[in-house]
């Protein structure tokens, strides 16, 4: 049941060069880096000053880091980091940090020249995609050269990121190691546990059941690691447009399945999904919208999904429940 949907083709949105925007940005990021000191853990209170890209990696780096860091992300819940445009205050605060941690994979599209800009500044920059084997990848479907960025849905590869943070985090302050490393031990078996979690609550519907459909293709590592088949309206992107003939294949494939629900994203406005549920009526069938997942970013406080174990608890439930 792994295998995707291959009936939607994406119209990629044109990319017009910004050359000048991109001079004035890496002008902006060469002043920042000579101008400002950066920070000191003696600055943060003796703790470790780390800003992260997407609320996923914030969380990944308060589990290890604890006591020992100050962690914020740049992304705050519901945003799209496929879109997200640094602002100069995010620049401000990434070239003050000691440590910036991103997830790399083009899934930052628009930040690549601020990363690069403060590699060859000597900042301490940690790449999530760095820490996963090639072979653990997902290819893009419609550009095989590129690879899927949404690596947080196979517990068993975030794993694989937070030991590449740990190990990254104790060189950077060999100091703090051993918090470091008992911290690390302590959350790879929280994560076995939510993949126990996972599976169980996947054996409550037949395989035949297991079939997800969200508003963008961001579910594929979850799919392959737990059996599901997936199918999103628009690509590993939302940076692409899903057209009518992609929205009528889609819906097709609904109705002729009889698919009990469709989903919409926390990221993603609910338009096209929407769209497509009463694309599937047109065709005499009713899908319920099951609810909403989170893709991109993680919930917030007040939703009490707001770290990676119980935002994946959340997204797990959903979906069984809808589907059962």
């Amino acid at each position: 049941m792994n295998k995707l949907y291959k009936g939607v083709e994406l119209k990629r949105k044109s990319q017009i060069p910004a050359a000048i925007i991109l001079v004035l940005i890496c002008g902006l990021i060469g002043i920042a880096l000579s101008s400002c000191a950066k920070k000191t853990q003696a600055d943060s209170g003796g703790r470790l000053n780390i800003i992260t890209t997407t609320t996923m990696l914030c969380d990944l780096a308060v589990s290890i880091g604890g006591d020992q860091v100050n962690a914020t992300a740049l992304m705050g819940p519901g945003i799209d980091p496929h879109l997200y445009q640094a602002s100069a205050g995010d620049v401000t605060k990434m070239q003050d940090a000691e440590v910036v941690l991103y997830n790399g994979l083009h899934l930052e599209g628009k930040m690549g020249d601020i990363f690069a800009a403060l590699s060859t500044s000597g900042r301490n920059i940690i790449c999530a995609e760095d820490g996963i084997d090639d072979s653990m990848l997902i290819s893009d479907e419609f550009n095989p050269e590129m690879h899927d960025p949404h690596i947080w849905f196979n517990v068993s590869i975030w794993k694989e990121v937070a030991k590449h943070v740990a190990a990254r985090l104790i060189s950077i302050d060999p100091e703090n190691a051993d918090t470091y490393s008992s911290n690390l031990d302590r959350h790879l078996s929280e994560l076995d546990d939510l993949d126990k979690y996972i599976k169980g609550r996947i054996d409550e519907i037949p395989e035949k059941q297991r079939v997800l459909i969200t508003a963008h293709d961001a579910f594929r590592y979850f799919g392959s690691a737990y059996g599901f088949e997936v199918m999103g309206l628009q690509g590993i992107s939302t940076d692409a447009e899903a057209g009518t003939a992609d929205r009528s294949s889609l819906a097709s494939f609904i109705a002729e399945n009889r698919i009990k629900a469709i989903f919409v994203e926390s990221s993603v406005p609910p338009r096209n999904i929407e769209a497509l549920q009463e694309s599937v009526g047109a065709l005499g069938f009713e899908v319920e919208i099951g609810g909403e997942l989170y893709s991109d970013s993680l919930g917030d406080s007040s939703s009490g999904h707001d770290t990676y174990i119980t935002t994946f608890k959340a997204n797990i439930d959903t979906i069984i429940d809808a589907l059962k």
